[in-house]
């Protein structure tokens, strides 16, 4: 139980550490130096203030900065004795920790948890620094930048670390702060900087080596090989150049025994950069930099800046095309072209040095590809790409290289690589381990028991069985039997998630089906949640003018959207990623939602020229009207009403759970979980808990009180102000304008009320007048092309 953190050193990385403590609604103090100026406790202040101006943003809503307190380590030791869980984080000197620890360590708790946030100093030589009756709950706790974000937390237990602190945090890490933890070996920057770092190393001198430019290697080395937009170059900027040099710097001192030791050095160029102070993205320039609107590249030869031109050759595309790992891992090792030789060089290293080193650094092979995928956000790790590509094959390739010069090193493979059996590290049964040759299955620690879909390495499988009970093209209704025969599953399987006929016309009869077969429904699948309405489909009725037919679509959209509100069984929407229209709409008429944090929902019809018209206006009208009604002795429903229609006008959707309840998109009742992995499972039991407590549906009124033609004359000179002033396109008053017209009950009189079923022809009338513009078609088209909006 951790109800107050201390995070000593607010730097940019404690300070975001202990911002993501306040996501979780733990009370924090953020610990700095005494400020020779001011508020004795300024520096850790200025810290909590600039967190708002972090991109991207460290608090899932600004409120939160409220549970950050300042201290400073002369007046607020004593506080610590409320601690539950302290964090180290100052920066990477054994001097400086080792000094702090001897200050603070008096003061620590007697149950509470010592932690470092080193990200590779050796946690048994800081453990020698805190008192013998400290050590057993000292720890290493590595988070990844940003910690908010990247879901990898390296656990490190030192020599005298008690087995039951280690599960306990690791428990508490993974359900309350959402984190995929990984129990690394106390070796020099353990799993992820070791793997992660030695190959952004390899890639840089297979680059010089090669002829490759940085945006060359970027364009090759980014989603087309299943890694980040920001590949390796871009990677570093974002790291920082002097983070990224200090990471490297410690590989350099700590591991002279490796045999690639030679390969720990930063390139000539890279290292000026560094002494220029061009330390990439916070510093606005390094590898890269931005001139205006142009993204120009470092030419490492002449030093010099040059616009970025790098691209993928077409012998490499047509490689990468290939769907069959194995044909695809073969081609790039047989091809002449430079940047398929340059990509399996990359990969025979990677390899070769996770190999090599497994032993050294992880329990098991599931270790070092996890820590790969969550801390590097790679879609797969090492081992999972060499056991896809054919293992034996692979392996003889890597051999062949090393015994003729071609690899970095002559390190032989391990012999366990090798053995003729093996096809593989990961099975069914675990993933081997190399320390101790056998394999190791996945944590049995009682937390990841409400993890019902965990994230699956190439080879694993789901132990949870699925019964499926119904299906059409459009969705499937099926059952977790071990966890609650009695709740219904509903997913979609359409791509992206998007609503088409198939989808509303499979949850009809899935609601159906759940109220006379079930205890209740559970609407889930993975991330995203809906990105709405299927606009091609859309698009397509539109041009070939079958409006007839989009106000029948419209129909069982909003059918849809009423029998997840009235069903007779508790309706669970579980949420995760992108719950856009159509699929906002969905989540807010069901009886309770299970939110994940990183929830982007929200009416975003407006951007393409639309108003929502599965019965999201007037979901939003009743929730001004019900804000009017308990907030307001008056009743008076604008005031609630105004923002709730600047959200839909704007296309605005929630950046966080949190917000989604500012925004009106959840209720402050719903559930908000950290971790993904869980929502199934919450929402299983949600749905359990009110089928247990009598759940009856809302009660169905027929009318809705509304603004009427007083609210909506307001709201149209607001709209014509900003058109005036140059702020919206005449399209864009005329959207926002459809949104008020409905909302406000279309003409009906101040204070009156409208008949929901009036409303909801309106939603429909006016959305089929948008679709019939060029203007909207416009938009949707180009959405459909670019992914982005268009303002016409």
């Amino acid at each position: 139980m951790v109800k107050q953190v201390a995070v000593l050193g607010a730097g940019v990385m404690g300070a975001q550490i202990a911002a993501h403590f306040a996501n979780a609604g733990v009370s924090v103090l953020l610990y700095d130096l005494t400020a020779k100026e001011g508020e004795r406790s300024g520096i850790a202040a200025r810290a909590i203030a600039n967190l708002a101006r972090l991109q991207p943003a460290p608090l899932a809503e600004a409120a939160r900065a409220g549970l950050i307190q300042p201290a400073n380590y002369e007046d607020d030791l004593v506080a610590l004795t409320a601690c539950d869980l302290v964090v180290e984080a100052i920066a990477e000197r054994l001097d400086w920790k080792r000094d702090l620890y001897h200050r603070v360590a008096p003061h620590v708790a007697d149950h509470a948890v010592f932690a470092t946030n080193t990200s590779g100093l050796s946690i048994n030589t800081l453990a020698d620094a805190v008192p013998a009756s400290l050590r057993s709950r000292f720890c290493g706790v590595h988070f990844f930048n940003p910690p908010r974000y990247m879901r990898l937390v390296e656990l490190i237990a030192a020599r005298e670390t008690d087995a039951g602190v280690l599960d306990g945090l690791e428990s508490w890490l993974t359900t309350r702060l959402g984190k995929g933890v990984v129990r690394a070996l106390d070796t020099p920057n353990f799993i992820g900087n070791r793997i992660g770092i030695f190959a952004m190393l390899a890639a840089l001198h297979h680059a010089e080596a090669m002829g490759l430019t940085p945006d060359e290697v970027d364009a090759i080395t980014g989603p087309a090989i299943g890694r980040p937009k920001s590949a390796t170059y871009r990677t570093a900027d974002v790291i920082g150049l002097d983070t990224f040099a200090h990471v490297v710097a410690t590989m350099d001192e700590y591991l002279p025994q490796d045999p690639w030791h030679r390969y720990f050095q930063l390139p000539v160029w890279m290292q000026a950069l560094i002494q220029q102070g061009a330390l990439g993205q916070k510093s606005g320039a390094g590898v890269y930099r931005k001139e205006g609107r142009v993204i120009q590249v470092l030419d490492t030869r002449s030093g010099k800046y040059r616009e970025g031109a790098g691209a993928m050759s077409a012998v490499l595309a047509d490689i990468l095309k290939v769907a069959d790992p194995v044909a695809r891992m073969r081609a790039l090792r047989e091809s002449d072209d430079v940047q398929a030789r340059f990509l399996w060089s990359i990969f025979r290293d990677v390899f070769h040095y996770s190999a090599y080193h497994l032993a050294d650094v992880a329990h098991c092979a599931r270790d070092l590809d996890l820590t790969l995928r969550w801390g590097f956000a790679w879609a797969q790790g090492p081992f999972e790409t060499w056991q896809q590509s054919d293992w034996q094959a692979t392996a003889q390739a890597i051999a062949a290289d090393i015994g003729a010069g071609r690899a970095l090193v002559d390190a032989r493979l391990p012999d366990w690589v090798l053995e003729p059996a093996r096809q593989g590290v990961h099975q069914a049964q675990g993933s081997y381990g190399a320390g101790d040759g056998r394999l190791h299955p996945r944590s049995t620690l009682p937390v990841y028991r409400r993890q019902c879909t965990p994230e699956l390495l190439a080879g694993e499988s789901q132990t949870m069985a699925r019964t499926l009970h119904w299906e059409n093209e459009g969705v499937s209704l099926w059952s977790l039997d071990e966890l609650d025969a009695r709740i219904a599953v509903v997913s979609f399987k359409s791509r992206m998630h998007a609503v088409g006929e198939e989808v509303l016309d499979g949850l009809l009869q899935a609601i159906a089906r759940a109220e006379r077969d079930f205890d209740g429904l559970v609407l889930w699948h993975p991330a995203p949640f809906s990105v709405g309405a299927n606009l091609k489909q859309l698009l397509a009725l539109a041009q070939d003018g079958q409006f007839a037919e989009v106000d029948s679509l419209l129909q069982r959209f909003q059918q849809v959207s009423l029998a997840l509100q009235y069903a007779q069984v508790p309706t669970i929407a579980a949420v995760e990623g992108m719950a856009l229209g159509g699929g906002c709409e969905f989540a807010v008429h069901a009886a309770r939602r299970v939110l994940a944090l990183e929830t982007s929902i929200g009416l975003v019809e407006t951007g393409v020229g639309l108003i929502p018209a599965g019965g999201g206006c007037v979901y939003v009208a009743q929730r001004a009207a019900l804000l009017a009604a308990t907030a307001d002795a008056t009743g008076t429903i604008l005031p609630h009403l105004r923002p709730l229609f600047q959200n839909v006008a704007q296309a605005r959707a929630s950046r966080s759970a949190w917000e989604a309840q500012t925004l009106g998109y959840a209720r402050h009742g719903d559930t908000v979980l950290f971790h993904p992995a869980e929502l199934l499972y919450a929402g299983i039991q949600a749905a359990r808990g009110l089928a247990e407590s009598g759940y009856a549906p809302p009660p169905r009124y027929a009318v809705i009180p509304v603004a009427g033609q007083a609210g909506l004359d307001m709201l149209e000179t607001e709209l014509s102000i900003q058109r005036e002033a140059g702020r919206i396109s005449n399209h864009d008053y005329r959207v926002a304008l459809g949104v008020a017209t409905v909302l406000c009950g279309g003409l009906a009189e101040s204070g009156t009320q409208a008949p929901v079923a009036q409303m909801l022809a309106a939603e429909r009338r006016v959305f089929i007048e948008l679709l019939r513009t060029p203007e909207t078609q416009a938009r949707i088209a180009h959405t459909l092309k670019t992914g982005k909006p268009l303002r016409n």
